[in-house]
C-alpha cells in the first residue's frame, strides 16, 4: 500500500477500495497509485482548495433550528467512489424494475386498488400513510406516471450485496450536489479523471429536461416548463436554482403563477404566459391552499384545479409520498412480484413494521439492537440507533411506539461498508450510502453516477448532511476498458 494510505485499516467492514489490508480492488488500482504519490500537504491543498469553490459558489444547504446557523457548505471529500460496469448493470436493472412498480402500484391505488382487494398489501397500511391523498381516487396522470423523479438510496452490507434502504419518490434532493462533485473533480484532479474510463453525470439537466417535456398536454409542441420553489428560505433552495440553470428554465415561487379558467400562468414583464409543466420542489400540503393547507402562501390558488383539467402536467405527481412510506417501503418486494412476476434484482433491507403486532413486539423486545425509523422523517430525523441509544432514549421511543405503532418501523443495524475519506493528513474508514437518480418520461433512465454520501463522524451509521453527513463523486466505470494496471504518467 503506497504513500497516503500506507496505514489505512478496513476493518471488519466491506471496504469498497481493499479487499484486504494493503490489498487494493482491482478497479481502484489506478486511482490509488496516483492519488497515493500525493503527500499530506499536497492532497491537504487540494481539498482546501476543492472547499473554497463550494464556498465561492454557493454550494450550500439549509439546517435548521442549529445554534450555530443554518446555511452551511455541503462537505465534499476529493477521494472518489468507484461502481464497476458489472455492479452499475445490476443497479440500473434494479433501479428501473423498482419505480416501474412503484408507478404501477400508485396507478392501482388510485384507480381500481386490485392489490388491496387481491390481499397482496393491507387497506389500512396504504389509507393509514400520511401522504395517501384518497381525494385523487380516479384521477388520471400523464402518461400513467406518478414518479417522474425518484432518488433511491442503496447500502452494501459486510456481505458486499447492494440493499434498496428507502425510496423517495415526492421531491428527492441531492443532484445538483452530484454534478457539482463532478465539477469539482474535473479542476482538481483533471489528468486523473481523464485517464480513468468514467461515465459522465453531466447530461443531467437535459434528462431532467426532456422527462418533463414528455408529461406536457398532447398538443403542446414547445412546452413552458418552470421550477417551482418555496422560497430563498428553504433548505434545498441552492438545488432549485441550480436545476432550473441546467435546464435553462425559470424559477418561480407562488406569488409568480396565477390560475384563470383552469390554466396555469405565469407573470412576466411581457404579460402572462402560459406554464405546461410545473417541477415542483413543494411537498402537497402547500400546493394549492383551495385544497390542502389553507394557511399556505407558498402555492397556487386553483392548481389541483388546473391539474385535474389536464391543462398543466406536475412532476412529481399529487400523492407519490405514499410510495415512500417507510411502512409502505416493505411492500415493495410484493409489488414486484405482483405487477411485473419478477423476483427483486435490489433486495430490501428486512424490514419490521410496528402496525404490525408481532413485529411491534419484536421491536420493543429487541431496542437496543435495532434502528427505529419514524415512517413519514427523513434527514436522519425520528430515528433511534438502537446499539449507541441510551436507556432514556429506548424509554421515550418505547412509550412513542405504543402510543402509534403505525408510524414506526425497524430494522438491523447493517454494517454499511465503508470508503477511505481524508482526515486532514491521512485517510480513514467512513461509513456510505448510495443515491442514483432514476428519471421517468418516454423511458426510465438512470443517471450513471449518484450522490454517495459519507458519514464523516467516525463510526456513524447517519450519512445526511443535516446529521454531518458528506458526500463523494461516484465513478461509474465504462465496460469492456482495463484499469487494474497501474498508470504511471503523472496524473493527478
Amino acid at each position: 500500500m503506497s504513500g497516503l494510505f500506507r496505514d489505512y485499516l478496513p476493518e471488519n467492514f466491506y471496504d469498497e477500495v481493499f479487499s484486504t489490508p494493503g490489498e487494493t480492488r482491482a478497479h481502484y488500482h489506478r486511482v490509488l497509485e496516483s492519488i497515493g504519490r500525493l503527500k499530506p500537504t499536497d492532497y491537504a491543498f487540494r481539498q482546501q482548495t476543492a472547499d473554497t469553490a463550494f464556498i465561492r459558489q454557493g454550494v450550500t444547504f439549509t439546517v435548521y433550528g442549529d445554534t450555530k446557523g443554518t446555511e452551511r457548505i455541503f462537505p465534499f471529500d476529493l477521494m472518489p467512489r468507484l461502481v464497476t460496469a458489472a455492479e452499475w448493470a445490476k443497479i440500473e436493472a434494479g433501479l428501473i424494475q423498482r419505480i416501474t412498480a412503484l408507478n404501477l402500484f400508485l396507478n392501482d391505488i388510485y384507480q381500481s386498488q386490485k392489490i388491496i382487494t387481491d390481499g397482496v398489501i393491507p387497506a389500512e397500511l396504504v389509507h393509514s400513510a400520511s401522504h395517501y391523498r384518497p381525494e385523487f381516487r380516479g384521477m388520471s396522470v400523464p402518461h400513467g406516471i406518478h414518479i417522474h423523479v425518484c432518488g433511491s438510496d442503496l447500502v452494501r452490507d459486510s456481505d458486499g450485496q447492494f440493499y434498496v434502504l428507502e425510496d423517495n419518490a415526492r421531491c428527492p434532493s441531492g443532484a445538483s450536489y452530484m454534478l457539482e462533485n463532478r465539477n469539482a473533480m474535473k479542476r482538481t484532479f483533471p489528468s486523473l479523471l481523464q485517464s480513468v474510463p468514467v461515465r459522465p453525470v453531466d447530461g443531467y439537466g437535459q434528462m431532467l429536461r426532456e422527462t418533463l417535456a414528455y408529461l406536457a398536454p398532447a398538443a403542446v409542441l414547445d412546452p413552458v416548463i418552470v421550477v417551482l420553489t418555496p422560497g430563498v428560505f428553504n433548505s434545498a433552495y441552492f438545488e432549485h436554482s441550480y436545476l432550473a440553470r441546467q435546464m435553462g428554465v425559470p424559477i418561480v415561487e407562488g406569488r409568480d403563477l396565477i390560475v384563470r379558467n383552469h390554466c396555469v400562468f405565469m407573470r412576466t414583464t411581457y404579460g402572462l404566459q402560459q406554464v405546461h409543466v410545473i417541477y415542483r420542489r413543494i411537498d402537497d400540503d402547500f400546493l394549492d391552499p383551495l385544497v390542502f393547507r389553507k394557511d399556505s402562501l407558498l402555492g397556487v390558488p386553483g392548481l389541483v384545479d388546473a391539474y385535474r383539467c389536464g391543462n398543466v402536467a406536475l412532476a412529481n405527481s399529487i400523492g407519490t409520498g405514499v410510495a415512500d412510506d417507510k411502512a409502505v417501503y416493505a411492500c415493495v418486494p410484493k409489488m414486484i412480484r405482483y405487477y411485473l412476476d419478477q423476483d427483486p434484482i435490489l433486495p430490501n433491507v428486512p424490514t419490521y413494521l410496528g402496525v404490525d403486532p408481532k413485529d411491534c413486539t419484536y421491536i420493543l423486545e429487541n431496542l437496543d439492537k435495532l434502528v427505529v425509523k419514524a415512517v413519514d422523517e427523513s434527514g436522519g430525523y425520528g430515528m433511534l440507533m438502537g446499539p449507541s441509544s441510551t436507556k432514556q432514549e429506548r424509554a421515550e421511543f418505547t412509550n412513542r411506539i405504543k402510543a402509534n405503532p403505525r408510524n414506526y418501523i425497524a430494522q438491523p443495524v447493517l454494517a454499511l461498508s465503508r470508503h477511505p475519506v481524508f482526515t486532514g493528513d491521512a485517510f480513514e474508514g467512513r461509513h456510505i450510502d448510495l443515491r442514483p437518480y432514476v428519471l421517468y418520461g418516454e423511458r426510465v433512465q438512470v443517471v450513471p453516477g449518484g450522490l454517495t454520501r459519507v458519514a464523516l463522524r467516525k463510526g456513524s451509521l447517519v450519512v445526511n448532511s443535516s446529521q454531518g453527513g458528506g458526500s463523494k463523486d461516484t465513478w461509474v466505470l465504462r465496460d469492456g476498458v482495463d484499469i487494474s494496471a497501474p498508470h504511471f504518467s503523472d496524473i493527478v
